[in-house]
């Protein structure tokens, strides 16, 4: 019989690091790998937050939509004092288009190069002046990039001066665990405190424990350089294991990391200053 999952004690002042909102009829870009399943409006996410008395949320730009934000920036505008978001935008974007998204709650770009059969050039003129802006907004870069790849692009990021944040306990590849190229570039980023990494969509390892890797990140780096997220609503992993609910990947926490201090810092302090709820919400 499979144990019960340990029930987390939400603390004060909650943050879910890592969400979606969607919709089905939304346009999608032609390139995709995913798709929207359901809708999924800010008040549908609230009411989910409200459920476990999670009191932030941030809101992830979804791939499929590539550059198109006018879903999530709406979502920000209705509920601003409890949400934040990260986008997907071209690398030549403007200056006030920028500004305009830092005003309605916008705290980060997000590089979702999951699956790209190549890469960008991202010392290119037209990523150095967007990871410029990146830096005076004091805006994070948001990855989601396979292990392999990821060892050359994360150093190279850094080499830019911006605060880069990882997806998914950092995308590692199941094959090689802890040992992977590219996770051992985030320890070594985590160890330097100049990255963080999302505790997020287990179903996602190839069926890896997860605390291997949450062991291994809180050694490096300790929970300042951590934060958790729901990965809500789970695309194209909506019926894991029959299904995944709320409330039970909020708990997921717990399994992984017992001590309710640590729980603390990677659910509400750590994301409350990272994701700059602290100086804009009240």
């Amino acid at each position: 019989m499979t144990p019960p999952i340990a029930q987390l004690h939400v603390p004060a002042g909650a943050v879910d690091a890592h969400a979606h909102v969607m919709r089905r009829e939304a346009k999608l870009i032609a390139e995709r790998h995913s798709e929207p399943q359901r809708d999924v409006s800010a008040d549908d996410y609230i009411a989910l937050l409200d459920s476990v008395a999670i009191r932030y949320g941030v809101l992830t730009a979804p791939s499929f939509l590539g550059p198109d934000n006018r879903l999530l920036l709406a979502a920000l505008d209705n509920c601003p004092e409890r949400l934040r978001g990260t986008v997907i935008v071209n690398p030549d974007v403007d200056d006030d288009t920028l500004a305009d998204m830092d005003r309605r709650g916008v705290v980060g770009i997000r590089l979702n190069w999951i699956r790209s059969a190549s890469l960008p050039d991202i010392d290119s003129a037209s990523y150095t002046r967007l990871f410029a802006a990146v830096r005076r907004l004091k805006w994070h870069v948001e990855v989601f990039q396979e292990d392999a790849p990821l060892a050359a692009v994360l150093p190279r990021l850094l080499d830019h001066g911006v605060p880069v944040v990882l997806d998914h306990f950092g995308a590692p590849d199941p094959d090689k665990g802890v040992d992977g190229p590219g996770f051992c570039a985030v320890l070594r980023a985590v160890a330097q405190r100049v990255a963080w990494v999302k505790l997020s969509a287990p179903y996602r390892l190839g069926g890896a424990d997860p605390r291997r890797y949450v062991d291994a990140l809180l050694d490096a780096g300790g929970p300042d350089q951590l934060v958790w997220g729901s990965d809500f609503p789970w695309v194209q992993h909506e019926n894991w294991r029959a299904g995944i609910d709320y409330g039970r990947s909020v708990d997921w926490l717990a399994d992984w990391v017992p001590d309710e201090a640590v729980q603390h810092t990677i659910m509400a302090t750590t994301p409350r200053r990272l994701f700059r709820f602290d100086t804009h919400c009240v």
